[in-house]
């Protein structure tokens, strides 16, 4: 990540953290007061165009939960396919017996 992203994105948290509206004014304020003279405007132009109408806080509080709607559905698949997986061991040790059954006639992969 660039200087410029990562100046963008902390000034971004500053703001969000203190309840203050993210524009890129405030951004690029944010950044010159920290000293850091690389950051072009388009970048917390961006930033404010990306984050703007969104609470920052909730979108970071989000990041790990997966959502609570999108749980039950998943829940429900896992069920149904624990049922099918069930299954699949058996069909694969028959598969691999008919593997064996070649090797002993003598029927091998280097013969």
């Amino acid at each position: 990540m660039s200087t410029a992203e990562l100046a963008s994105s902390y000034a971004a948290l500053i703001l969000a953290d203190d309840g203050v509206e993210i524009t890129a004014d405030k951004l690029q304020t944010l950044i010159k007061a920290a000293g850091v003279e690389e950051v072009e405007p388009i970048w917390t132009q961006l930033f404010a165009k990306a984050l703007e109408g969104k609470d920052v806080k909730e979108l970071l509080s989000a990041v790990g939960s997966g959502g609570g709607a999108a749980a039950g559905p998943a829940a429900g698949g896992a069920a149904a396919g624990g049922a099918a997986a069930a299954d699949e061991p058996a069909a694969e040790e028959k598969e691999e017996e008919k593997e064996e059954s070649d090797d002993d006639m003598g029927f091998g992969l280097f013969d």
